[in-house]
């Protein structure tokens, strides 16, 4: 049993407290939009700016791993592998993870398009390889009303859930939201998600279902829906965009008091400042140990003993700017 096991099997129990909220820290950007994901380099006077090398990118993910406070480390398989080599996760209570397929609708490279197009299904992870490194992936399948698109996902999926059977692999399931127009009004996207979560779910015995989904977080309501539905589904949230310091802690906040038992961040705790005091606070938060403007102040003092110079200036850094929070 690892600290994710035990807190799942709380969560399941519905003996979990708030310090059993799960906190994954999603570092696998080259599985989607590829190098300039990994985020800039640390500014240096005098210097270009430029991205940062797969050795610093690798360096950030073994700080997080060794900082022990996220419960799971999401990464693509390459660079799991080179982090298992360096033994990274030796004595750690953080599990590894491995993005399990790469649809196109996360192929957001420079200058391309594919992303504008119906979501289709895709994997270059080899479970059959991937076993000696980790039993946990992330699938990921987006819904667009396309009917075309949409089934030749479900039959990706069954396939998926076929081999991860055979090969001992267990699986969270990230549902986007539509990537494309889905001919219909924005504010039916929240049913449409939760229709097609449970849709895609219902014909599975419990030996096939997901640990737990990842999702876009689309408001009070349409959590709430989802996670009263069935409480032995454990619905997580995911991260979106960098936003501001606030954005990133009221998302946590809000997640967890509408339902939400797991948090799965990517951009805001890879492109801020600091990132291991991002961290840290994201845990206070669901701890319940700070509210989501007292740990901006937190962040901010950070910064400031540690000589970095913050993206936003703190009144900025302390607005709430994505429009879907402020429902909450």
């Amino acid at each position: 049993m690892t600290r994710l096991d035990d807190k799942l099997a709380r969560i399941r129990a519905g003996a979990d407290q708030r310090t059993d909220f799960i906190i994954a820290d999603a570092k696998d950007p080259d599985m989607g939009p590829g190098l300039h994901a990994v985020g800039p380099a640390p500014a240096q006077d005098g210097a270009s700016p430029r991205f940062r090398t797969r050795e610093e990118f690798l360096k950030s993910v073994e700080a997080v791993i060794a900082q022990g406070v996220v419960d799971i480390m999401l990464t693509s398989v390459s660079n799991l592998e080179k982090l298992v080599e360096r033994k990274a996760f030796l004595g750690s209570t953080v599990k590894p993870a491995i993005r399990a397929n790469d649809t196109t609708d996360v192929w957001r490279h420079r200058g391309a398009t594919f992303h504008h197009q119906p979501s289709r299904p895709f994997r270059t992870a080899s479970l059959a390889r991937v076993k000696g490194l980790t039993d946990l992936g992330l699938y990921s399948i987006t819904f667009t009303n396309n009917l075309d698109a949409d089934t030749a996902s479900l039959e990706a999926f069954r396939a998926f859930r076929e081999d991860a059977a055979a090969n001992g692999f267990s699986y969270f399931l990230e549902v986007f939201n539509p990537n494309v127009d889905a001919g219909m009004e924005p504010s039916a996207i929240p049913s449409f998600v939760n229709d097609a979560i449970v849709r895609c779910l219902a014909g599975l015995t419990e030996a096939e279902r997901p640990r737990f989904l990842k999702i876009a977080y689309n408001g009070p309501q349409a959590l709430e829906e989802l996670t009263s539905f069935d409480p032995g589904l454990v619905v997580g949230v995911l991260g979106g965009g960098a936003g501001t310091t606030r954005d990133c802690f009221e998302l946590i906040h809000q997640a967890q008091k509408y339902g939400a038992k797991v948090a799965l961040f990517g951009r805001k705790i890879n492109l801020a400042e600091s990132p291991l005091d991002i961290v840290r606070l994201l845990r206070a938060v669901s701890d319940g140990a700070l509210t989501p403007s007292e740990a901006v102040e937190d962040y901010h003092d950070a910064l400031g003993r540690k000589g970095l110079k913050p993206t936003r200036v703190f009144a900025d850094d302390s607005e709430i700017t994505e429009a879907v929070l402020r429902q909450g």
